[in-house]
């Protein structure tokens, strides 16, 4: 198994211009069996996974270790995105990322608190000398956790090149057990422009058959003009039960090659464009990821290695082919679906269901729009295609399309709210409502009587009021009460409208340092920061929202 996965990387290196990658450079940054709740480039909400979620056995706190020699070239803090995250640099030119962390070890963890507390902010970016923070190989770094938008306990872990675009850390020789082929959900077919399969020319769903050596064969289908693909796939790896990302997907029509893409390695500034990779909007509707296997307009996809005629095949009138998709995982596990075609004209299709709409906005120009008390600015090149948007207004909402179109860059929205007495407006803000019709905190500038908010998301949007102060409550502790044996200080803070913006707690006039947990509203301040040297000890903390309502808690507490 060793020489044969040696024997596929060597052919990956080939294919990558001649690059060889290190092998045995890197070492597994746990020291636990690899199972992965997530894979490299697997399909995310808006974004390419950059790299492995290694399951921590449903536990926090596992020793993270430095994958190969180097210095902590960053390091940041946040309650949101990766949380706890550390960035090392390697003298080969390579960078690893270690995320959503518990804490971090030794030198690291005293240092980050001793920034923290001179900034006297918990969430922090810092960027020290390559000599402040040196690590070997196999070195303790930190404990893994569930810090920033986590969904459970887990490593997050990249590998990324000198221009910090990340990669496949399989590509390096680091292996996890797959003895499965990948799954097949669903298979679409596109038509373009006149084109038409069985009489129509919409996007249509075709049936699978499973065969007994374990490929697929669709339907038949009868066919005329161009026509695009796409499939719904997953991977699940050994002794996990998630469904992850495959690693190649490839097309041919009669043998010949139409289509390839594979997880090796993307940059951020592109990694966006899965909106327009995927059918957006049948996954906004349906919860379902296809992957178009064809290169539309405004997609710049590095990840897409092969394509004759973007990806497309041209049917003729009575011609019949056959279209090939084959996918693989990482450890070359292969499934096979097979789509019989027969070329066949008709000359009466009804047109492809579009609801035109007198908002009809070109990708390329500026749009601006108005309806109501609302305006809507559209930039050039926020959108991909050129598209009919069904926008509107009721009074203090705003209907702005569906979200079944993707967003590439930020719109505006903005609305005179002039009919308002100006201490009012200043706690108003622009929210998107959800599902429930609750407005969720879209972040929003005020200019005199106009509101103004920045979005990438269609839907429906409504000028909200917030006048209710956030909420703070102890947790593990009374006012007044001997808390000797306590390591923490436990409170909640929370703000059901327009959100919690900051805070700031301090014991007897001096900053604390306390950790912030969105998802469970906790705020946590850890004794063992030394800071508490006397036994009464008076507790402050302020709370503020996204529009400037603001919560004083104080209470006394005593230690010896």
């Amino acid at each position: 198994m060793r020489i044969f996965m040696l024997l596929f990387l060597s052919a990956i290196a080939i294919v990558q211009g001649q690059e060889q990658l290190p092998q045995d450079y890197f070492q597994n940054p746990l020291d636990i069996p690899l199972i992965l709740s997530g894979s490299f480039g697997e399909l995310r909400s808006n974004h390419f996974h950059s790299g492995l979620d290694i399951k921590t056995q449903q536990r926090r706190g596992l020793p993270v270790y430095a994958a190969a020699d180097g210095f902590v070239k960053r390091i940041k803090v946040s309650a949101f995105g990766y949380g706890k995250a550390l960035y090392i640099q390697h003298p080969n030119g390579y960078n690893t990322v270690y995320a959503h962390l518990q804490r971090y070890a030794g030198p690291i963890q005293e240092y980050v608190k001793g920034q923290q507390y001179e900034k006297e902010s918990y969430e922090i970016e810092l960027f020290p000398d390559s000599e402040v923070l040196a690590v070997k190989k196999g070195d303790l770094i930190a404990y893994s956790g569930n810090s920033g938008s986590s969904g459970g306990p887990h490593l997050h872990f990249e590998i990324r090149d000198a221009a910090s675009r990340p990669m496949n850390p399989m590509l390096f020789g680091i292996q996890v057990p797959d003895s499965k082929p990948p799954l097949i959900n669903s298979v679409y077919v596109y038509p373009q422009n006149n084109a038409h399969v069985n009489g129509s020319a919409n996007p249509m769903k075709l049936r699978l058959m499973l065969q007994n050596n374990g490929s697929y064969k669709t339907e038949a289908i009868e066919a005329n003009g161009l026509l695009g693909f796409g499939v719904s796939t997953n991977d699940q790896l050994d002794g996990a039960s998630n469904k992850n990302g495959v690693y190649t997907i490839n097309t041919t029509f009669n043998g010949v090659p139409t289509f390839g893409i594979q997880f090796d390695r993307f940059s951020f500034a592109e990694t966006r464009y899965l909106n327009r990779y995927i059918d957006y909007g049948h996954y906004r509707t349906d919860r379902e990821r296809v992957q178009k296997l064809f290169r539309e307009s405004n997609n710049p996809l590095s990840l897409i290695l092969q394509e004759t005629n973007s990806g497309y095949v041209d049917i003729a009138e009575t011609y019949n082919g056959m279209y090939t998709i084959e996918i693989t995982d990482f450890a070359a596990n292969k499934t096979t679906i097979t789509v019989p075609i027969k070329g066949k004209k008709v000359l009466s299709v009804p047109s492809a269901d579009r609801n035109e709409t007198n908002d009809y906005v070109y990708a390329d120009q500026s749009t601006a729009i108005t309806t109501g008390k609302f305006s809507v600015f559209i930039p050039s090149n926020a959108l991909y295609e050129d598209v009919y948007l069904d926008i509107s207004s009721k009074g203090d909402t705003l209907f702005l399309h569906e979200d079944t179109v993707p967003i590439h860059k930020n719109i505006s929205i903005s609305i005179d709210a002039s009919n308002y007495a100006s201490q009012d407006l200043d706690k108003m803000y622009i929210g998107r409502l959800n599902y429930r019709g609750q407005p969720y905190y879209t972040t929003t500038y005020r200019n005199g009587n106009k509101l103004t908010a920045k979005t990438r998301t269609f839907g429906k949007y409504t000028l909200a009021t917030d006048t209710t102060p956030p909420t703070v409550e102890a947790e593990n502790f009374k006012d007044g009460q001997w808390i000797s044996k306590h390591s923490t200080l436990e409170l909640k803070i929370d703000d059901d409208l327009s959100g919690i913006a900051s805070y700031r707690a301090t014991l007897n006039g001096r900053f604390i340092l306390t950790e912030y947990d969105y998802k469970t509203d906790s705020l946590t301040y850890y004794f063992s920061d030394n800071v508490v040297t006397e036994a009464e000890n008076n507790l402050k903390l302020i709370v503020l929202d996204n529009v400037g309502n603001s919560t004083t808690f104080e209470a006394t507490f005593f230690r010896k």
